[in-house]
Order: structure tokens, then C-alpha cells, then sequence
């Protein structure tokens, strides 16, 4: 972060500099040429048509260094057919016009004279009473203005230096003091895993404020993560350790029964692994991130598979169709089929030979709904809530294990959402009411 400020400060300060040093050497080199033209309007003003044809001053110029041989500053008018007519500082020089066919002032610089390089202004005139044309010509070292030059980058080289440094050691402050509450976060951090404790308690800056409350939501959701998976093994190793201890016991005791007890525990003990599976699934899949399922993709995968097991039985899927708005929920597909799989073939098995299906049964509910129907004997509202206990069985004349309900319902409420039992109107058996919550929209 520190190089990127660096890098970046430097660039705008180089950046800025040479649009500086452009705009005041400009204005320098303005101002030069403004003098060299006021000296040739003065030139022009003063010259004057002889008896003879050649052109003469009415009026000498004002500037002394004119006067003075070699002294920087020349002047000189150049005609055809005629002498040049310069001015004395030129001494045994003279100076080479440059053709051009504009009559406005032309302004160059020229190296014609070894010792010095001028800045020269020259405007072709023609005056009264002559048809030649005259070249006007003046011209000045630039040696005062490259010093002028030269002096205005200097300052310009140590003043942006000077404010480059100054930007650095602002920035490298700045970043350190905005870095500080970070560090403070860490030290928290460490001393958590240090000393044990389970949250961030000590006072911090309000910058990082919304940070440390997530850090403590992380903190929590991974402390109820470690106790769930904690009574998960608790809750299994409870289960099985009955199951365990009656084989033992008719292991020690050489049951004659033993082998049709052997397969009815550990059908029992298989019962308890698959349920207590099933919620670790859904918990992992929960932990991952942001689940989203198509509730109409998965219904109609589940209708095809049950529809195979069930040939007479009649399926109707209403709700959430094609085209219209899409029933999303936030749940992973795996556990959105489990979940239907168990309560559509639950109808199917245990119905009169129909199923209805509705999806988003109320599309501006917080949740989405979903109604499974069937027309069967139904059950006892004194009955419904046993059907959520494992094991729990109120027709054993057909096969099941009794942990489908079950299961559903633990991973329905990993996932935020509930299943309760009713009575179907249209149909008259059972109606499950299974709600789970929404997906964001993306």
C-alpha cells in the first residue's frame, strides 16, 4: 500500500511539474517575445524613406544596448537591391533573414552566430514612398532567457521535491494511523487464541466496529457449529450404545434368538446412522455458503422418480411454472430432493392414489410454501406430532423405517424453514405444509 502511494504521489508531482514548468517557461518566453516585438513596432515606427531610397531612422531607438558592440541585443533592416541597414551593436555581423511569406512577425531561434543562440523576431514592411519591401529584423541573446528558465526549474525541482517528501511522510503517517485500529483487531485476535476466550470484548475504534461485530457472529456460528456437531455425537453415541449393549448381552448369554435379534438392532442402529447423517449433510451443506434450488426443477425430479415406484397413482404439480416467476429457495438441491423425495412418496405410499402438489401456495409469503396432498384415511391431529419422532410408525403394514419425518423436519429447521401437518380440504387425506425460506435475488 505504502509503494502504491509512492508511486502514485510521485506520479501526480511529476505529472503536475512538467504542466508547470510548460505554463511558466511559456509565460517567460511570452514576456521575452513581447519586448522583441515591442522593439520592432518602435523599428517601424522611426523608419523613414531617405532622398536616396534608403531607409533611415527619424528618431534613434531608446534602448543603449543597441549602441554597444556585441552587447546581445540587434537590430537590422534588410531590403533588396539595397545595404542592409543594422544596428551598431551588430559590429561586422550581420544577421540572415529567413524567408517567409507571411506579414505577420515570425519569431525563431537561431544558432547563426557561434558564440550565442538568438531569439529573433522579423516582419517584412513596406513604408511610404518606396515599393521595396523591407525585412525588419531584431534580435536578443537568449541567454537571459534560458537563465530565467533555468532558475524557474531549479525552484520548481526542490519545491516539488520538497512537497514530494512531505506527501510521502503524510501518507506513510496516514496509512499507519488508519492501519492502527487493525492492529488492534489482530492483538484481539491473538489474545482469543491465547487465552481462550470466546469473543472480542476490549473497546475498539468505531472504523472497525462492523468488522469485530462479524468477527463475533463468525465466532458464535463456529462455537454453535462445535456444539452441534459435540451433541450429534452425543445424541449418537447414546442411540447406539442400547442396541450395543443388548447384542452383547445375547452374545454373553448365547440367545437362541440371537441372529433375528442381531438384524432387528441393527436395523435399529442403521435407522440412527442415517438420520444422524443426514443432519451433518445438511449442517455441512449449510456451512458452505449461500444455497439456491429451483423448487419446480426439483419437484418435477422428484414427481418422475416416485411416478416409476407408483404407476397408479395419480401426480398433479400446480404452482411456480415456467415463464412465470421462479419459486427460488435457499436450500441445497440435494436436501430440496431429499426432503420432497420423503414427503411425496410418503403421499404416494400412503394416500388413495392421489397426489397433489402445490408450489409458492402464497408467492407473497416471507417464505415458500409448499402443499403436498394426498386422498387418504389422513390422521388424528392427536396423531401428527408423532409422526416427527424417530422410529415413529402409525401404519406398519407397509414398509418404511419410520425416519423419514424425521428427517425432514431436522433438516427443513438446519435450514431456517418448518413442516407441520394438516388436513387437505380438496382432498381429504393429509396436507404437509412445508415452508422454507427464500433465496436472495440475485
Amino acid at each position: 500500500m505504502m509503494l502504491i502511494a509512492i508511486a502514485w504521489t510521485a506520479f501526480l508531482l511529476l505529472a503536475g511539474g512538467i504542466a508547470l514548468d510548460r505554463a511558466l517557461t511559456g509565460l517567460i518566453t511570452r514576456n521575452f517575445d513581447e519586448q522583441l516585438d515591442y522593439m520592432l513596432t518602435a523599428m517601424v515606427a522611426s523608419a523613414e524613406i531617405g532622398p536616396d531610397g534608403e531607409v533611415f531612422f527619424s528618431r534613434p531607438l531608446g534602448d543603449q544596448r543597441f549602441l554597444e558592440p556585441n552587447s546581445g541585443l540587434y537590430w537590422q533592416i534588410t531590403g533588396n537591391g539595397h545595404e542592409d541597414f543594422p544596428s551598431r551593436s551588430l559590429w561586422d555581423r550581420t544577421l540572415t533573414v529567413r524567408e517567409a511569406e507571411t506579414m505577420e512577425p515570425l519569431v525563431y531561434d537561431s544558432d547563426q552566430f557561434r558564440e550565442e543562440t538568438l531569439r529573433m523576431m522579423q516582419r517584412p514592411i513596406y513604408l511610404p514612398g518606396s515599393d521595396t519591401q523591407w525585412w525588419f529584423v531584431v534580435a536578443a541573446s537568449r541567454e537571459e532567457l534560458d537563465v530565467q528558465i533555468a532558475r524557474i526549474r531549479t525552484i520548481l525541482v526542490y519545491s516539488f521535491a520538497a512537497l514530494a517528501l512531505g506527501l510521502i511522510a503524510m501518507a506513510a503517517l496516514q496509512i499507519w494511523l488508519g492501519l492502527s485500529p487493525l492492529r488492534g483487531v489482530r492483538l484481539a485476535i491473538q489474545r482469543i487464541r491465547m487465552t481462550g476466550d470466546t469473543r472480542v470484548t476490549q473497546p475498539l475504534p468505531l472504523e472497525v466496529q462492523p468488522m469485530v461485530e462479524e468477527l463475533n457472529a463468525l465466532l458464535a456460528h463456529s462455537e454453535r457449529q462445535a456444539e452441534e456437531a459435540r451433541a450429534h455425537a452425543g445424541n449418537l453415541a447414546h442411540a447406539l450404545k442400547t442396541p450395543l449393549t443388548v447384542l452383547n448381552n445375547a452374545a454373553a448369554a448365547h440367545a437362541d434368538n440371537l441372529p433375528e435379534m442381531v438384524e432387528r438392532e441393527v436395523a435399529a442402529m442403521r435407522r440412527q446412522v442415517d438420520h444422524h447423517l443426514a443432519r451433518a449433510r445438511a449442517l455441512g451443506r449449510r456451512a458452505v455458503g449461500l444455497s439456491r434450488a429451483d423448487v419446480r426443477e426439483s419437484a418435477e425430479s422428484v414427481e418422475r422418480a416416485v411416478a416409476r415406484l407408483y404407476p397408479s397413482v395419480r401426480f398433479d404439480l400446480d404452482g411456480a411454472r415456467p415463464g412465470g416467476r421462479r419459486a427460488m429457495v435457499a436450500i441445497e438441491r440435494q436436501d430440496l430432493d431429499e426432503i420432497l423425495g420423503n414427503l411425496i412418496e410418503n403421499a404416494a405410499k400412503y394416500g388413495g392414489g392421489s397426489v397433489f402438489v402445490t408450489l409458492d401456495a402464497v408467492p407473497d409469503a416471507p417464505q415458500c410454501e409448499i402443499w403436498i396432498e394426498d386422498d387418504g384415511a389422513g390422521i388424528e391431529p392427536r396423531d401428527r406430532d408423532k409422526l416427527f419422532a424417530r422410529g415413529a410408525r402409525l401404519d406398519t403394514n407397509k414398509p418404511g423405517t419410520g425416519l423419514g419425518l424425521a428427517i425432514v423436519r431436522d433438516v427443513v429447521e438446519i435450514y431456517g424453514g418448518s413442516v407441520a401437518l394438516d388436513e387437505s380440504e380438496d382432498l381429504g387425506g393429509l396436507l404437509v405444509r412445508l415452508s422454507l425460506p427464500r433465496a436472495a435475488v440475485s
